[in-house]
């Protein structure tokens, strides 16, 4: 049999068509109203009542943690808000209401973060600057030793230090409270005038920090006559103030003369506490085997001192 010859007029056959495959199916995307309202029920139910000096809080109760209009009360806002977030009814919270919500709900900072991106919110300044050290971050600036440590503040007031670090920069005990500031120091302090030997470097680095830092604590009226301070009483810091720079390196390498010791070259690390991030650990290692002999020689010279 022979094939059947072409017929170039004819019209070709239309191709064999066929219901295409299925699609497969995903999970429904994430709803930020559903994944908030999951969130503050939660974190409300997780609560003990005792813990709290609400009236009638000892009636009976059916369901664990604080009651919707309890945590109303401590927000200052009314029951229906919390059960229409409760019930993710499209409500957008504003950062005043996430902020009495979070303190409502005694939210740790993470948690409390996470609460403000659900809500698509800005967070502001933590309640109160922190301007103690922490004992768990006090113990482990100490254990930290023989690497130079310190813990600071935003302000860079310098909350706790090891004595290799007092050993490396001027002693923190001789200095009244005031001058315990890293930036001060830098700044105003004679003998540290001369102990970077890129004092240009460093200065940026700690004028964007303190910039930054304002941008966050806008309310701190100590870091706003601090900055007002620096830029009355030292040239460098009123002419890079205005650059509005906030890069900050958190890890880096310094040239430093020290005075007794001569060079020394420190790789250093800034490390910022989960439970804590309004303050930050730095810590120095010696980048050679010629400065870790000078930090050492400064270790014995501070053992000796009376």
């Amino acid at each position: 049999m022979t094939p059947r010859a072409l017929d170039p007029t004819r019209a070709p056959a239309p191709p064999h068509t066929r219901t295409p495959p299925r699609a497969p199916t995903t999970p429904h995307p994430l709803d930020p109203a559903q994944e908030l309202a999951a969130f503050l029920r939660t974190r409300r139910e997780r609560l003990d009542p005792d813990d709290f000096a609400l009236p009638g809080r000892r009636r009976a109760r059916r369901t664990p943690g604080l009651r919707r209009e309890e945590v109303a009360e401590l927000a200052g806002v009314s029951t229906d808000y919390v059960v229409r977030l409760e019930q993710a009814r499209g409500l957008r919270p504003s950062a005043q209401v996430v902020q009495a919500l979070a303190h409502a709900l005694r939210l740790p900072p993470a948690e409390r973060a996470y609460l403000f991106n659900l809500a698509q919110q800005h967070p502001g300044a933590p309640d109160k600057p922190t301007t103690t050290a922490p004992a768990p971050l006090a113990h482990l600036v100490t254990d930290l030793s023989p690497h130079p440590a310190m813990l600071m503040n935003h302000r860079y007031d310098i909350l706790a230090w090891n004595p290799e670090m007092a050993a490396l920069l001027p002693d923190f005990d001789t200095l009244p409270p005031p001058h315990r500031n890293a930036l001060w120091l830098c700044l105003l302090h004679p003998p540290m005038r001369d102990f970077y030997e890129d004092r240009e470097h460093t200065l940026r680095e700690g004028v964007a920090h303190l910039r930054a830092a304002w941008a966050t604590h806008p309310d701190d009226q100590a870091l706003t006559d601090l900055i007002t301070e620096f830029a009355t009483r030292d040239e460098d810091f009123a002419r890079l103030w205005p650059e509005q720079d906030i890069k900050v390196n958190g890890r880096g390498e310094k040239a430093l003369r020290h005075p007794e010791v001569g060079a020394i070259t420190v790789h250093f690390e800034v490390l910022l506490p989960l439970e804590d991030p309004d303050q930050r650990l730095l810590i120095y290692r010696a980048a050679d085997a010629e400065s870790q002999a000078a930090l050492n020689r400064l270790t014995q010279l501070s053992t000796q001192r009376p």
